[in-house]
């Protein structure tokens, strides 16, 4: 294939797996009215769904990532399974898919989020036992990788590596969090020896600030990337959680508030991707799955920590503040831009489903108005929702993305169903949705063809001037 061959069929890729997946126009089901010629027609399904209808889309996603996560070993070189695990070989790793999701990723945290919540919230176990399954390899096959690298010092090349040998936060963190939270809910093996390891390089080994931020050599050599919040914060958080000691709730909190006051803009209500020390006035750029990461550590970080905490109002109020900025930059399709500011750029799966997940659970935890936030999260889904796939793949998800210093890199990142990033969101997105669609403290009305989040002892509303 010649070079501009291989553009085209590029910028096809892109152009398919960047657009809407509905099919679309709808009209709104929940308007009984067929020949209302004030109803309008949308690009995404715009109505109430139902608790019934969410979790099948729920289950499409898990039925997808049970078969697209192999538990086994094979040989490297031609795919064969290994069963004998007494003596170690060079070529032996994890077996994958042609989506090559990486068990230990950083993206995998997020999905056995997803999984627990889901599990939690529809009592179906389903969900969960894939969390058991991958930590029960996990504890059955880490001795044997172990002894593979003793033997052989394959590095980064181990398939255990991220376990083994943690060297980021990406490494590190989220999947810490994870197996942190599965113990919490007695899913699976307890993997306190992993945690240990794991929470260690976040606590200890990670580079910082010399304020204590957790920090990156990279692409400066000091750098501050809105993704480590997540990467960092919530590890932290659970913790603090299963330890008790407040010094893992304080760093968590301290991180929170030192990267907001790098990264958020006050202006605009956004957190910019990166800082870096030698130009910290570089030009913002809003990177839609930043600001997702951002939001989602606070909430993460919400959830345990004691209310009494002195710095529980500061994180709270913070949150409040970003999720206001987001919510304005809602697009009409319910989808939010991969840069969060510039309406050009696509619309991204993952960084969406972050958004509604944290809209959701939000006024779900009562801290942010139904009234104001639920038509945002209610719109988010109906657009989300057209993401997933018949077999249960989310699509449009942007690939990994490192932080960059110009637009067209970020407008110019491919978007793809292999991309892990967007699958633990929308299942955490589903799940809060179930719950909100239930939440007793308010009314959803379906009144003048849209949606009021009414609370229940917000005083009684009236439409009698309204044919």
């Amino acid at each position: 294939m010649n070079l501009n061959a291989k553009l085209l069929a590029s910028l096809i890729a892109l152009a398919l797996s960047t657009s809407a997946h509905a099919d679309g126009p709808f009209r709104n089901t929940d308007n009984k009215n067929l020949k209302d010629p004030a109803e309008g027609s949308y690009p995404v399904p715009y109505k109430k769904p139902t608790a019934a209808e969410i979790t099948d889309a729920l289950q499409l996603v898990r039925g997808y990532m049970e078969s697209h996560t192999p538990t086994r070993v094979v040989h490297r070189k031609d795919g064969a399974e290994i069963t004998d695990f007494t003596t170690p070989v060079a070529d032996a790793v994890m077996d994958t898919t042609d989506a090559d999701f990486g068990l230990q990723a950083y993206e995998m945290g997020v999905v056995h989020a997803g999984m627990l919540r889901a599990a939690e919230v529809t009592g179906d176990r389903r969900f969960s036992d894939l969390t058991a399954r991958h930590l029960q390899f996990f504890a059955d096959r880490l001795p044997y990788f172990r002894a593979q690298e003793q033997r052989f010092h394959l590095e980064r090349n181990n398939s255990f590596a991220r376990f083994l040998d943690p060297r980021s936060l990406d490494d590190a963190g989220s999947m810490c969090a994870a197996m942190m939270r599965a113990r919490a809910a007695k899913v699976g093996p307890d993997m306190a020896s992993q945690i240990k390891v794991c929470g260690d390089w976040v606590a200890k080994g990670q580079f910082r600030l010399k304020d204590g931020t957790l920090a990156r050599e990279r692409p400066q050599a000091v750098s501050l990337w809105a993704d480590d919040m997540y990467m960092g914060v919530p590890a932290l958080a659970e913790l603090g959680r299963m330890s008790g000691k407040r010094a893992y709730f304080d760093d968590a909190v301290r991180n929170v508030l030192q990267f907001s006051g790098y990264l958020f803009d006050e202006k605009d209500g956004l957190y910019t991707h990166g800082w870096n020390a030698n130009n910290p006035d570089a030009p913002h750029f809003y990177w839609g799955r930043a600001n997702g990461w951002a939001v989602l550590s606070m909430s993460d970080l919400l959830d345990v920590l004691p209310k009494d905490h002195p710095g529980y109002p500061q994180v709270l109020a913070q949150l409040r503040k970003a999720l206001r900025g987001i919510g304005q930059l809602q697009s009409g399709s319910g989808l939010w831009h991969q840069m969060l500011d510039r309406n050009d750029s696509y619309l991204e799966t993952s960084a969406t489903a972050i958004f509604v997940y944290t809209y959701a659970h939000a006024i779900n935890q009562g801290w942010i108005s139904p009234t104001t936030y639920g038509d945002i999260a209610l719109a988010g889904w109906a657009g989300l929702s057209t993401r997933i796939g018949k077999d249960g793949a989310v699509d449009g998800t942007c690939v990994g993305t490192t932080f960059a210093g110009d637009q067209v890199y970020y407008y110019n990142r491919p978007a793809s169903k292999d991309a892990l990033h967007g699958y633990g969101p929308t299942l955490l997105a589903g799940a809060e949705m179930i719950r909100l669609m239930a939440n007793p403290a308010f009314e959803i009305q379906y009144k003048v063809r849209t949606y009021h989040f009414v609370p229940r002892d917000g005083g009684r509303t009236s439409y009698r001037e309204h044919p």
